[in-house]
């Protein structure tokens, strides 16, 4: 074929094509997103990630090594998602959950608690909206708060959107939240969701509506009747007006919507006709959505049952201990139950607080132990203790109950004179009443002999 004959044709067939997506590009208009309202049901899911971290993806993925359905932790979430172009949407999205959360830089720390998590994401589309079925990818920034801690994530992921019909959607997302700050941890986020316009849509291949049909040609002029009593002006006759003096509506024979509650607000648009409210709840009371008996307008934490003294959030426990503040004699020192909330003394054993035989007086083993208390309570300035002397039942009761009340009347006279001051100190003595072993054997006997330390409320 002769070269000038190709390009000719070469040519020809180029202009066609740019033709034919010229007059596409002029037809088809573009499909940019609405503002939506999305509800999702969600997971979090740590194992999973803790897994691929300690091995590989490949590893999990050869060892079915993922989360079960019930190592998952549920969530709920919300997003506002909007169009940039056809095929660039941005989201504001919100997912709260209760979960155990593991602090990367504090591993002791694995406890459950609501893990409240906000990120502004780009979605890529494959495709635009005018389509079914749609993959994407997305990626954001989002800042997280778990208890008292804040972190920050890059979420990123991908998914699914299904349309169902114009302007509503089903979506599905697959998300890794990537830590970038110290504390925060790898997880997934596994969603499913459905929205809907916050404006009102419309169908642009709906049918245009038909033009009005003319007027019908004037009535004749009817004959005039004396006219009507309506004293109200409410548009129905006296005679057949309920309240004729009070404007009203048919449905009611012309009297006003009722107000069963007295509230203010009809009955018509109260959705709680019998109980008083507020037009800002439609009529029913501020709600309590933790039932804590703290409405949610003053409750500090609405969704955890608290104390109104605490605005309706929980007791707090400032040093994470596990020991709320009230019952905590040390609130901002992470401590033990065992001392109300304090450190234990630092190697301290009451088992080492011995006396001579058949005395009240320490032996130089007991008074080097006791040393270990003193410093403890030292450290500790508003704490008071009791120390209980305990016996075993060899001899009588009485004198058995001197005994204990002595020795531990003597652990008191020693951590005084080491400077403890003497009211922060309560002796008492409970004899042979107390054994924490049967008295049968010897080794029992001496663990019954004991002098023991509470801390005071």
């Amino acid at each position: 074929m002769p070269k000038t004959n190709y390009m000719r044709k070469l040519l020809m067939g180029i202009s066609l094509i740019c033709l034919v997506f010229s007059g596409y590009a002029q037809e088809t208009p573009k499909v940019i997103k609405k503002s939506l309202l999305t509800i999702y049901a969600a997971g979090y899911d740590f194992q999973t990630a803790q897994n691929i971290r300690s091995t590989s993806l490949a590893t999990v993925f050869g060892d079915k090594n993922w989360s079960k359905l019930n190592e998952i932790d549920m969530a709920f979430g919300l997003s506002f998602m909007k169009g940039i172009s056809e095929n660039l949407d941005y989201s504001i999205n919100f997912f709260t959950g209760d979960t155990r959360y593991k602090v990367r830089d504090r591993p002791e720390i694995n406890k459950k608690g609501y893990l409240h998590a906000l990120d502004a994401s780009l979605h890529l589309k494959l495709l635009s909206d005018k389509y079914f079925f749609v993959p994407y990818l997305s990626l954001g920034v989002g800042a997280s708060l778990w208890k008292s801690r804040f972190e920050a994530f890059a979420p990123i992921g991908g998914g699914i959107q299904v349309k169902v019909i114009p302007d509503y959607f089903l979506f599905t997302n697959f998300q890794f939240r990537v830590p970038v700050t110290q504390g925060a941890n790898n997880h997934f986020l596994y969603s499913i969701g459905f929205s809907g316009p916050l404006t009102e849509t419309t169908d642009p291949e709906a049918p245009k509506p038909l033009p009005p049909a003319p007027p019908p040609p004037p009535a004749p002029p009817p004959v005039l009747a004396p006219a009507p009593v309506d004293s109200d002006g409410d548009g129905i006759e006296d005679a057949q007006d309920k309240c004729p003096t009070e404007k009203g509506i048919v449905k009611y024979q012309g009297c006003p919507v009722p107000d069963t509650d007295g509230d203010g607000i009809n009955d018509e648009e109260d959705k709680c006709p019998s109980v008083k409210g507020m037009a800002k709840y439609k009529g029913c009371p501020v709600p309590d959505t933790d039932k804590d008996g703290v409405n949610d307008e003053e409750d500090k934490c609405p969704s955890v049952q608290g104390l109104a003294r605490y605005n309706g959030c929980p007791i707090p426990d400032v040093d994470n201990d596990g020991i709320n503040d009230e019952e905590d004699k040390c609130p901002t020192v992470p401590g033990v139950a065992e001392y109300r909330g304090c450190p234990a003394p630092k190697n301290f054993d009451a088992a080492n607080v011995l006396f001579a035989t058949g005395s009240t007086a320490l032996v130089v083993k007991g008074k080097t132990e006791l040393n270990k208390f003193v410093d403890f309570l030292k450290e500790n300035g508003d704490i008071k203790i009791t120390v209980a002397g305990h016996s075993d039942n060899t001899g009588s009761a009485t004198l058995n109950q001197k005994l204990s009340e002595k020795r531990a009347a003597s652990v008191k006279t020693y951590m005084v004179s080491k400077g403890v001051a003497e009211d922060r100190i309560t002796s008492v003595g409970y004899g042979q009443d107390k054994p924490i072993a049967d008295n049968k054997t010897a080794e029992n006997r001496k663990v019954n002999r004991r002098v023991e330390f509470t801390i005071d409320d």
